[in-house]
């Protein structure tokens, strides 16, 4: 197995980067990005431990969940879920972290890297309420880099295609999945803790 471990083989094996490709990246949100995450209901976080474990996860809200306060800062509602705290935990040590957003549609996303912090200011949580519900923290991220990436990647999953969407009925339900994961709980019972969750614990 071939091990690369020197950047300038990786440079002699894909070339230069094109001067468009450097010269998209800008140190602020413009009118374009701002629209764009008006528009987006889901996007990807990604984090780092000290020790350089990585993290990636989810966050998802109707459009415009996520808040650009000005040029350069933008405000995450961290919501209900399973309590393990890993983006969190991993940005108070390491406040290193990496956005992408998706639009559902578009073959583009846009990418945000910078440093977070994170924020349980009352004023600035309740405007992210929900149904009277305030989020119990959020994830300021002042942006240092940010572009948006070309559609190659969703263009080549096709990812938008109605048609190739997996039916519920050929995958397994997580409370099943789980089950067997886990153990010591009936299927039954562990579908009946997911819809529960998915109906009581959303905000």
């Amino acid at each position: 197995m071939d091990i690369v471990e020197d950047i300038a083989e990786i440079r002699e094996l894909y070339g230069a980067p094109g001067e468009r490709s450097l010269k998209k990246q800008l140190t602020r949100l413009d009118q374009h990005c701002r629209a764009f995450i008006a528009r987006s209901p889901f996007l990807v976080i990604a984090s780092t431990d000290p020790a350089g474990r990585c993290d990636a996860s989810p966050k998802g809200d109707a459009p415009g969940f996520v808040e650009v306060i000005d040029d350069t800062t933008l405000m995450i509602p961290d919501r209900l879920g399973n309590n393990r705290v890993d983006t969190i935990g991993n940005l108070l040590e390491c406040p290193g972290v990496g956005l992408i957003f998706f639009v559902p549609g578009l073959s583009e996303t846009l990418r945000i890297n910078g440093k977070a912090r994170i924020t349980t200011d009352p004023a600035l949580l309740e405007r992210s309420s929900v149904n009277g519900k305030a989020p119990r923290s959020a994830i300021l991220v002042t942006a240092e880099e940010v572009y948006f990436h070309c559609g190659k990647a969703l263009i080549r999953s096709d990812l938008w295609n109605p048609e190739k969407q997996t039916k519920k009925s050929d995958f397994p339900s997580l409370g099943r999945i789980l089950a067997d994961q886990i153990g010591g709980l009936s299927v039954e019972e562990s579908e009946r803790m997911t819809a529960e969750s998915y109906r009581t614990r959303l905000y």
